[in-house]
């Protein structure tokens, strides 16, 4: 059995840890219960909040980071989301959450703000099943391809996008560093490198 477990605060003082575990196993998710795309709401922040959390703690790691999961701050950030009217996309099997989608529109440009699958379900379709719901949408607009934001070391996204045909640099994002921060990679672009 695969479990996750995510840090959630105690309500009292909000610095305790508290410890759930989500036992999902891989023919639970993927046999039992075909997989299902859905546009979500505001009603179904409580069980895709913890996907969240994990993404962000998946996205400090490839920054030398170690973190633990928070669902609250990922309750806080779907919320946000939703607020400002961004599409928002969870796969599910059965009553369980396996992956979640946000996208970003500025018509007719589409942008995946983030994408996350559970390690369990990945390379089952999950991901591909959600990144189409990015393309539709860009479609709908008249649009061929989605913009995506991606880690320079997020080799397993890369690979993911390449096999859709994503391979043109756009642009790249850069800034000062935070106070404190400590950049340990270089990355080459073109005739230019970069501290990450």
């Amino acid at each position: 059995m695969n479990d996750l477990q995510l840090y959630i605060p105690k309500p009292e003082d909000g610095r305790e840890n508290g410890i759930v575990q989500l036992e999902l196993t891989r023919e639970e998710i993927m046999t039992e219960h075909p997989i299902l795309v859905e546009e979500i709401g505001a009603a179904s922040i409580p069980q895709v909040a913890p996907l969240v959390a994990q993404f962000r703690v998946t996205l400090k790691a490839f920054k030398g980071i170690h973190a633990s999961p928070d669902a609250e701050a990922g309750a806080e950030e779907l919320k946000e989301y939703l607020d400002a009217g961004f599409p928002v996309y969870a796969a599910r099997s059965g009553d369980r959450y396996c992956g979640y989608l946000v996208c970003r529109v500025d018509a007719p440009c589409v942008w995946v703000e983030s994408i996350y699958v559970l390690p369990e379900c990945r390379r089952q379709g999950v991901g591909a099943a959600l990144f189409q719901k990015a393309e539709a949408l860009a479609s709908s607009y008249g649009e061929d391809t989605v913009y995506n934001y991606v880690h320079p070391n997020n080799d397993r996204m890369i690979a993911f996008l390449k096999s859709r045909g994503y391979n043109v640099l756009n642009l790249i994002e850069i800034r000062k560093a935070y106070p404190g921060e400590t950049l340990t990679t270089q990355i080459q672009v073109a005739n230019h490198t970069f501290d990450y």
